[in-house]
């Protein structure tokens, strides 16, 4: 997205989650942080909600939304009796918005997203394929859909571990998604999903820190 093949980011929808940290087996330290409304901050809106966020974030080049609104559910209250479950965040710039959908109810794992340009689509599939569809011509009739493979990401990108490492012991500067500046708009995004939940209203964010 950043050479601008598909156009400017007009449409982000991000789906994360899985059936629940409890259902899926998580050991109990991380269960109970997960579940801790002080400590972790909220359940499926902060454990997922911030994938959507930071990618978002990145595909707009650093830029902040003009406006947060999330929604949050209980689904499951019998299991998770202190944090939300289910939990959906909309992001809105001048030209684009962003749907973020994180879940502890989704009945398998899912860490997928699509992205709709000016000029076409990229919907991920599982880890290693993307569906394609360009436009912007003048019979869009034309324009058919390919599933490609994803390219593969260098080291040490390509593995969570080694990428530590490069930062921990080679001195490298997180960047990308795991920059700090993308993490500080990410976590401002989501306290004020938080406030707009906890409230009912959208919660408009400054133009700058």
């Amino acid at each position: 997205m950043h050479d601008k093949a598909l156009g400017e980011v007009r449409k982000v929808v991000v789906h994360d989650g899985h059936s629940g940290p409890k259902e899926i087996g998580v050991g109990p330290e991380f269960l109970s942080w997960l579940t801790d409304p002080k400590l972790n901050g909220g359940g499926a809106l902060f454990d997922f909600g911030c994938y959507g966020a930071d990618l978002m974030t990145w595909l707009m080049d650093g830029e902040r939304p003009q406006t947060v609104t999330a929604v949050t559910q209980q689904i499951k209250p019998d299991v998770y009796p202190r944090v939300d479950d289910e939990a959906t965040i909309i992001l809105t710039y001048p030209k684009a918005q962003a749907i973020v959908q994180a879940s502890w109810n989704w009945p398998f794992e899912r860490k997928d997203m699509e992205v709709y340009g000016q000029k076409g689509y990229a919907i991920t599939v599982r880890r290693d394929d993307i569906r394609v569809r360009r436009g912007g011509n003048s019979n869009q009739q034309e324009s058919r859909e390919e599933q490609i493979a994803a390219k593969p990401l260098p080291a040490p990108y390509d593995n969570s571990l080694s990428y530590l490492r490069a930062v921990l012991v080679d001195g490298m500067k997180p960047d990308g998604p795991s920059s700090l500046e993308i993490n500080l708009t990410v976590t401002e995004i989501l306290d004020a999903a938080r406030r707009s939940a906890a409230t009912g209203k959208t919660i408009p964010l400054p133009a700058s820190r």
